[in-house]
Formats: C-alpha cells, sequence, structure tokens
C-alpha cells in the first residue's frame, strides 16, 4: 500500500510517498519561498500550496491508500467563518507577546498553576499568549475561528475543523493531564471552545475531500490522518515510544524528548510536558539552533560558506568566545521570551573561524543545560538518537557527543517525522498491529572522545558564567 505523508515545517515543506510492502520511500523537500520580511510568521495559504505541489508531485495518479498530516506545535492564525485566514500564521518563534507575558509571569501563583495543568510555561512561544497579543492588536477574538497552520492544513484537504491531541498539547490551551481544553484558560483569554477545532485522537481519521483529492491528483475519500506534530511523530518514526529511549533533534530549533507513562511536570518550570501520539512526553526545547549558524552565515560573513568550508577552517581551540544562542528569545530551561543572544570575550586575534566555533558551543551548551534538567526529572536516558541539521557537519556532531559524554545513534532514514507520520498510517491500515512494534535501521553511533571531557566542561562552565551573569543584568 502507498501512503502519502504531507509536511509543514518550520523552513520548509515536505512529502513522503511510503511503500509498506516494500518499506522503499521517496522524499521531496523544498524550502518555503519568501512570504514576508520577518520570518517568524508565515502565509496559512502559500505554506498549504507549497505543500500540497510537493505531495502532488510524489502522489499524482498513484493508489494512494492513506494521507497522513504533519507539522510544528505552537502555530496560530485566526480565520472568518468562512474559514479565510485574516492574520498571518505566528510561529513558535515569533516573540510579540513577551511584553504581556512578563506582566502575567509577576504571578507566581497563575505561573504555577497554569504550568501544572497545561505543562507549558507562561512564555510567548504558545499560542494562547499569542491570542492576547492579538486582543491588544485589536481583533475581536470572539469573531474568529482560532486554527494553527496544521490543523488549516487538515481542514483544506478535509473540510473538517480538528485537531489531534499531540497537536494541541502545544497550544497552552489543554489541560495535559485529562485531555481537554481547560475551560478556566479559555474564560481568561476571552474565547469559547467552539472557535477551537474539534479535539481528536490520532487514530480518528476523516475522508480526503474532492477539493483536496483534486489539489494531490488523487481520489476522494481516502482517509486521511489530522496534522500531528513533527516534534511527536519524530517520537514514532526512531522508535523512541518505549521509556528510556531520547530523541534529540537539532535543527532550526532543538528539541529533546521522552516518552513517559504519564503527565512529568517539575516543581519548578524548566521543561515542558505535551503529548505524543501515542502517550506523554517530557521534554526540552530551545529557540536557537540551526537558525544561528544560519544567522551567522548570513549576517557576519561576505559569502554564504556552506558546512564543508565552515568546517574546513574549525578547530578544538580553547580561545573561543562564548554564544548566547538567544536570537530569537529563550525557551528552556529558563523560558525568557526577552532574553537576548550575543556574544561575550572577543579579543582581537579573533576572526570567523572562533566565532562560528562558538556559535557552535553555544548553541549545545543551552541544549545541554536542557539536557540536564531533563536527566533529573527522569532519570539518565539508555539511548540517545540524534538527528537534524547538525549531521550536516561531522565536526559539530562529534562536539555535541563530545559535550555531552554520551554515544548517539543516528538512523538510517533522516526523516524521523516523516516516517512517524508514515507508522502511524501502517498501524491504522492494519499492516503492523501497534506504532510500538516499529524499530527503525541505526546506521551510525557516534562516539564521544572522553579525552575532550575536561576540555568542554571548563567551557560548559564559562557559558554558564556569561549565562548567569546575562540573567542577573536582566537578560536584555
Amino acid at each position: 500500500m502507498l501512503i502519502l505523508v504531507l509536511e509543514a515545517s518550520t523552513t520548509s515543506a515536505k512529502a513522503m510517498l511510503y511503500n509498506s510492502d516494500t518499506h522503499e520511500s521517496k522524499v521531496l523537500v523544498k524550502t518555503y519561498g519568501k512570504m514576508y520580511d520577518d520570518v517568524t510568521i508565515h502565509n496559512a495559504e502559500q505554506v498549504f500550496m507549497e505543500m500540497i505541489a510537493l505531495g502532488r508531485e510524489l502522489a499524482q495518479w498513484q493508489d494512494v491508500s492513506l494521507v497522513s498530516l504533519s507539522g510544528t506545535w505552537h502555530s496560530i492564525l485566526l480565520c472568518d467563518k468562512n474559514m479565510t485566514p485574516k492574520t498571518p500564521v505566528y510561529l513558535w518563534s515569533h516573540t510579540g507577546a513577551a511584553d504581556i507575558c512578563r506582566g502575567l509571569r509577576k504571578d507566581a501563583a497563575f505561573v504555577d498553576s497554569y504550568y501544572h495543568k497545561t505543562g507549558c510555561m507562561v512564555n510567548t512561544v504558545y499560542p494562547a499568549y499569542k491570542l492576547l497579543m492579538l486582543r491588544s492588536m485589536g481583533y475581536d477574538l470572539g469573531s474568529y475561528y482560532i486554527m494553527g497552520q496544521g490543523s488549516y492544513n487538515t481542514y483544506r484537504l478535509t473540510g473538517r475543523r480538528v485537531i489531534t491531541e499531540c497537536l494541541a498539547s502545544g497550544t497552552g490551551l489543554l489541560n495535559i493531564h485529562e485531555k481537554r481544553f481547560e475551560r478556566s484558560i479559555l474564560d481568561e483569554i476571552g474565547i469559547r471552545e467552539d472557535q477551537l477545532s474539534e479535539l481528536v485522537s490520532y487514530s480518528k481519521t476523516f475522508p480526503l475531500s474532492d477539493e483536496g483529492a483534486a489539489l494531490l491528483g488523487v481520489k476522494a475519500g481516502i482517509p486521511v490522518i489530522p496534522c500531528n506534530s513533527d516534534g511527536g511523530l519524530n517520537q514514532v518514526g526512531v522508535g523512541a515510544l518505549e521509556e528510556g529511549v531520547m530523541t534529540f533533534s537539532v535543527g532550526t530549533s532543538g528539541a529533546m524528548r521522552l516518552t513517559t507513562q504519564q503527565a512529568l511536570i517539575p516543581d519548578t518550570p524548566s521543561t515542558w510536558c505535551y503529548l505524543s501520539p501515542k502517550s506523554w512526553l517530557s521534554g526540552a526545547a530551545t529557540s536557537g539552533c540551526c537558525n544561528c549558524i544560519d544567522w551567522f552565515r548570513n549576517s557576519l560573513l561576505e559569502t554564504r560558506g556552506s558546512y564543508a568550508e565552515l568546517d574546513g577552517e574549525a578547530d578544538a581551540g580553547a580561545d573561543t568566545p562564548v554564544f548566547l544562542p538567544f536570537l530569537f528569545g529563550e525557551r528552556c530551561p529558563g523560558w525568557d521570551d526577552e532574553r537576548r543572544g550575543g556574544f561575550s570575550g572577543i579579543t582581537p586575534q579573533m576572526g570567523r573561524r572562533d566565532l562560528y566555533r562558538g556559535v557552535q558551543e553555544g548553541v549545545l551548551y543551552n541544549l545541554y543545560q536542557c539536557y540536564q534538567h531533563l536527566v533529573e526529572l527522569n532519570g539518565k536516558p539508555k539511548k540517545i538518537k540524534l538527528s537534524g541539521g547538525i549531521l550536516n557537519s561531522q565536526n559539530w556532531t562529534q562536539m555535541c557527543a563530545d559535550i555531552f559524554q554520551e554515544e548517539m545513534e543516528i538512523d538510517k532514514e533522516k526523516q524521523g517525522s516523516l516516517i512517524g507520520g508514515a507508522v502511524l498510517a501502517m498501524e491504522l491500515l492494519g499492516v503492523i498491529s501497534d506504532a510500538k512494534d516499529h524499530k527503525p535501521e541505526v546506521c551510525e553511533r557516534i562516539i564521544p572522545d572522553f579525552q575532550n571531557a575536561q576540555f568542554y566542561a571548563k567551557k560548559y562552565q564559562r557559558y554558564l558564567d556569561v549565562y548567569n551573569e546575562n540573567f542577573c543584568k536582566g537578560g536584555r
């Protein structure tokens, strides 16, 4: 059977045509065309159509058995009663609600209650607070349907306003324990539940509409799995549905996730708790990863050097500046959406090689901070599955293992979230009995160099010193 998986990620559209009989796949990935000068907002219809174009290229005239959708957590837009978008899509990286969140975080009791109900922090990354931002901009929230890019894509293909529990868990509107929208939060924002999409399980499918079929060039009525988050699907695709297996993605942003059988939320906000399609997730995320590398290449270099060119100039020199990777604010562990990034400790002797190395290290030190909090809450993982744009750089990948001092596995199939969408489809089609049965092939193991342990431990302490000094000064 053929399965079509479509994904709208942060920076690109993706499509996979997966054959469940041969386990062969074809994948297309394309960076979005320009939408706005502000990279933290998107055009909902443009993203949808660019995703559809890839899907059509793969699936037209094919006998597709099921369509599975993937997208990012935390996006939001407003649509009118005809489901026409009336705002841009505000992505996780949009920090326009920072002032609102700063004020709300002064109420410690509110922060504690909200965090332990939703698994989300009072932070501008979450759609709950972007709704307050939109209200402050003059929008009458009660007059619109409240969507995200993923639920919009689902609607455009099925005509149904539905959202999976997995995707909804990243809105900041869901009670993570009871898997329902939290009425008290909706009341505080001033919205009704009927303005939100209907909550559904990953196992609930809807028929592909005539319009959706015409766009993709396939037959109408094919079952469609509504959009699940790429992070949740990655957990499925890399075989991390058992406890103790950590997925570690270093892409545009960074994330590490562990499957748990219940919602785990620490007393003091540091990590988050969302839902995968199959279970709860205990995780941490950072806003600055490969986007910091892109910023360095595009803004500070005269030419946009490739990873290979930049890596060729890198070495393990100790005299590199400290880089705080908070170009888009801080998520975990400090949750300071107004914290700013930058270099510290630059000397006249340093060149672009040292600055580039500093950016790479700073990204990983922020992630290592998150890892330490996750270990404190969940215990040390028995396995770490590394993925994302970091794999384009051998030096950076090895640096990651050396800083964490942990072995890391790399799967043969690099598109974990797309595979996850296909695995869910195979479960629903009866090809496999349960998504937990999927065991991907490992193609490489990155072994840490133990001789570098003290070297990076000292540099990490320098990072923490600058991080804490920055915090004491207000992080701005």
